[in-house]
């Protein structure tokens, strides 16, 4: 990591102040899509990081000051769109070679450090892609890791909210008949990210910040319509998703925003004969540049013993009624074979 230090001429406090952006959210973003540190005084900057990456994002501030001459204020959708026409983004990727660096995600109430190198993969898929899927089966972590890159995003400033959204799964009654306002409807569905929130910022600050709509929670069905920038988006138990579903959720990410999508094929509440949307986008987004995948086995169950051995025994279990369904279709195709003769 070197400082590489550069001063942009001529002083203009208006176009300084769109180069940077609102709350400095421009400068933000080109950190975090290059994996750089930009400080700036005035007209001076200090960039932080590999060389080749430093300079090259000194090019860019520079020629996004040039943009801003006549008269134009910038916008995080049109850094966005230089940084993505440049190619940095595929240099920041290709220079990033601290992979088996410990990862560490710091938030007031405390810090949180990923167990295992799969919890570390999938942390560093988040900081890296703007869609992260994290798969597997209960107690390994992903929702609760999801909701640790959303607050460590939020308290850097790099987003400037957090939605919490899950399919609301009906087990016999309809959530209109259930009684309070939305939020008081999908609470019991969201619970296991309220959890982790109260943890790791305290009862009282998640209440502020939801009052404030910083945090925001909501039922996937309210999602559709909507385009959502420079926010840390969390769709949890998202087995749970129809088709039609998943691609709406997907579609409604706008510029600067992560979303990180969770859930576990095995453990589908829909009616039978509907297809998972989780279980559909695996192999239609199989090999999309941008989009990370995580999968999670038994062996990365952090939560009692007993979970990781009951998930083993499940997942054997099935695997032996499989191959008896697979032995009785072959037995059956036998008998009609030596039927016809």
């Amino acid at each position: 990591m070197q400082i590489h230090r550069f001063t942009i001429e001529p002083i203009d406090s208006r176009r300084f102040a769109s180069l940077c952006g609102q709350f400095d959210e421009h400068l933000r973003l080109i950190e975090q899509r290059l994996g750089i540190e930009v400080r700036n005084r005035g007209n001076k900057f200090e960039l932080i990081g590999d060389p080749d990456l430093t300079r090259s994002a000194e090019a860019v501030l520079r020629q996004l000051y040039r943009e801003t001459r006549d008269n134009s204020d910038l916008t995080p959708d049109t850094v966005h769109l230089f940084l993505q026409e440049s190619g940095l983004e595929n240099l920041s990727e290709a220079l990033q070679d601290d992979f088996h660096r410990p990862v560490v995600l710091r938030t007031k109430r405390m810090n949180i450090q990923p167990r295992g190198p799969n919890q570390q993969s999938y942390v560093r898929s988040i900081q890296e892609h703007d869609i992260n899927f994290g798969i597997g089966p209960a107690g390994t972590g992903k929702t609760y890791l999801a909701v640790a890159c959303a607050v460590d995003a939020l308290e850097r400033e790099q987003i400037r909210r957090i939605l919490l959204v899950r399919p609301a799964v009906e087990a016999g009654e309809k959530l209109g008949f259930l009684p309070g306002d939305l939020s008081q409807k999908i609470d019991p569905y969201l619970r296991p990210l309220y959890d982790a929130l109260y943890e790791m910022l305290g009862f009282e600050q998640v209440a502020k910040l939801i009052e404030r709509q910083v945090i925001e929670v909501a039922p996937l069905a309210y999602m559709r319509g909507r385009t959502l920038n420079n926010s840390f988006i969390i769709l949890d138990e998202s087995q749970n998703t129809t088709l039609e579903q998943m691609k709406m959720f997907l579609t409604r990410i706008g510029f600067g925003s992560t979303a990180v999508i969770t859930g576990d094929v095995t453990q589908v509440d829909l009616p039978r004969g509907t297809k998972s949307g989780l279980a559909h986008v695996v192999e239609v987004l199989k090999g999309v540049k941008g989009i990370g995948f995580t999968h999670f086995l038994s062996k990365d169950v952090v939560r009692h013993p007993l979970v990781q051995r009951i998930v083993e025994a499940y997942d054997l279990f099935d695997s032996q009624q499989e191959e008896l369904r697979l032995e009785r279709k072959e037995n059956r195709a036998t008998r009609d074979r030596d039927d016809d003769r």
